[in-house]
């Protein structure tokens, strides 16, 4: 196996050190057993970094090994050069994912109809401060569309046990762009009985619900060109933040679409998405706490 065009590599990726994740299992606060990939550093003295991997989709499953689509593929690697600076990666695989069965799959309340999935990604944050390598202080999480979703839920429910992530191209109020909107809407006779109790609890089950609890930075990373997630949900939930104190920056790819087509645009984000967690969670000097 080799590589088709090996100059495409960034000089500092560290092929010849990659690591063996390891399948680990926890549970969650209603008792869901969540499945994971965890990647331990080569380094192993002393108390390190730690990050949550939330993959999008969420019809996905992140695997041992490369996965099989670029999207996540891309991922993988970079939760290998995560590894590689020192971090202890856990790529959540989350209920609404596929591989565990239909009631894994279909849970009931998640998405806008409650958000139960982010139990499964508090429960990794959870085992990860639990864990004796990590330093309880500086667990973050990061991911991409769905992931991204999740992560703003992370730093909007939980800044105590999150305290900074990454959010590219996330879905952040589930009351605007996804039909629900429009259940107001007289187009026939008569609006649903339920209407109003739909969009209460998926504004509930919205990142944007609970923007006065935030407290954790945030880096958004959205392309203009988003035909998936509209760029809007990253606009207005930045207006939100800016009337608060939270510290956040942005990152606009211009004229790129929600699969990130370019290449180069998959490096920027990557190496975005490391130098804005290792000014939050690394501490001086790159070296794990010897606390």
């Amino acid at each position: 196996m080799r590589l088709l065009d090996p100059d495409s590599l960034p000089r500092d990726y560290p092929e010849k050190q990659l690591v063996i994740p390891q399948r680990i299992t926890f549970k969650a606060e209603d008792g869901m057993t969540v499945r994971g990939q965890l990647f331990e550093p080569r380094q192993r003295s002393g108390k390190h970094p730690a990050l949550v991997y939330i993959h999008g989709g969420p019809l996905r499953q992140m695997l041992l090994g490369w996965h099989y689509m670029d999207y996540y593929s891309n991922d993988y690697a970079l939760n290998q050069y995560l590894a590689s600076r020192g971090y202890v990666v856990l790529a959540v695989n989350y209920r609404l994912g596929i591989g565990y069965g239909h009631d894994f799959q279909f849970p009931p309340n998640a998405g806008e109809r409650g958000a139960s999935e982010y139990r499964d990604v508090r429960a990794a944050g959870q085992y990860l401060q639990r864990r004796p390598d990590v330093d309880p202080g500086r667990v973050g999480l990061y991911g991409g569309s769905y992931g991204g979703y999740l992560t703003a839920m992370g730093l909007a429910h939980d800044s105590d046990l999150f305290v900074a992530g990454v959010d590219t191209h996330g879905v952040h109020n589930w009351t605007q762009d996804y039909g629900l909107d429009k259940l107001f809407v007289r187009k026939r006779y008569e609006v649903p009985v339920d209407a109003q109790r739909a969009l209460d609890v998926a504004w509930q089950a919205s990142p944007v619900a609970a923007v006065s609890q935030w407290k954790s930075p945030v880096l958004f990373i959205h392309g203009d060109d988003d035909r998936n997630v509209k760029f809007a949900q990253t606009v207005d939930l930045v207006q939100r933040l800016s009337h608060t104190r939270v510290h956040y920056e942005t990152m606009v790819l211009v004229d790129e679409t929600h699969e990130i087509f370019r290449y180069a645009n998959a490096l920027k984000i990557c190496r975005a998405t490391a130098e804005f967690l290792d000014r939050y969670l690394m501490p001086a000097g790159g070296a794990p706490s010897k606390n």
